[in-house]
């Protein structure tokens, strides 16, 4: 069984209930595969990045495997605006975040409630470059476990989706994230874009950020800031003192 998501954001949960902690989101447009049903719930695994967590669903529209083959194998459109509309008949209004997935659209069989979009879409791959210019579109952006969007997002969500805006897949989290790419063995080797991954004292992957020229990353803590960044990890100058402890930096692209 396969379903699209239908709304703007949807909670994907680690358990089948209402008061499970999200584990990631859903933004619309997005497609699924459905690999457990149970009572109102659907463990789902997301198509992007093969991500599973629980929904609820009444919180997804169902559409056919070859409808998900064919979504799978089109070229990824999104929408660039911070926030836009997408629009029905009847003057139904949906809004959608940056990130939301506009693939559907030419497509009639999926696209039954003859949704359109006037507002800018992003599609392709982009300069390296580009990808600091995203990274400030979530500035101040508050943290949130799970978050996708510039309403709420989380530290791994932060960097994927600046990725993704910018025609790149990477995994869900950071740990994860921190399996990809060439490490790199000092911050002067990196270049604006590249990824810097931070542990605990237990030595795991908790934390990643997008690393910029001149010494610093953007990354989300609190919110989403720009910090300084030495061989210790993730300087923070209001409150004088070291974040994150730097485990390593990895070129992913």
């Amino acid at each position: 069984m396969f379903g699209i998501c239908n709304l703007a954001i949807v909670p994907v949960r680690s358990e089948p209930s209402d008061r499970s902690e999200i584990v990631t989101q859903l933004l619309f447009g997005e497609h699924i595969e459905i690999v457990e049903r149970q009572n109102q719930w659907a463990r789902i695994k997301i198509q992007f990045d093969d991500y599973e967590g629980w929904v609820d669903s009444k919180q997804y529209q169902v559409i056919s495997e070859a409808n998900y083959k064919q979504l799978s194998n089109e070229a990824i459109i999104l929408n660039a605006d911070l926030i836009d509309y997408i629009s029905a008949p009847e003057n139904l209004l949906l809004p959608i975040p940056l990130g939301a997935s506009l693939s559907f659209l030419n497509n009639s069989e999926i696209n039954t409630s003859n949704f359109e979009f006037e507002g800018t879409k992003t599609s392709g791959v982009k300069p390296k470059s580009a990808l600091i210019n995203t990274a400030f579109m979530y500035l101040n952006a508050p943290y949130l476990w799970g978050g996708k969007t510039p309403f709420g997002i989380d530290c791994s969500g932060f960097t994927q989706m600046v990725y993704k805006l910018n025609g790149y897949k990477i995994h869900r989290d950071a740990s994860q994230q921190a399996l990809d790419g060439e490490s790199l063995s000092f911050i002067e080797e990196s270049e604006a874009g590249d990824l810097a991954f931070f542990d605990n004292d237990e030595g795991n992957i908790i934390h990643v950020g997008i690393i910029m020229d001149n010494n610093y990353i953007i990354h989300a803590s609190g919110k989403v800031r720009i910090d300084r960044l030495d061989h210790l990890g993730i300087y923070n100058p209001e409150l004088n003192k070291h974040t994150h402890k730097l485990r390593v930096i990895k070129k992913i692209i």
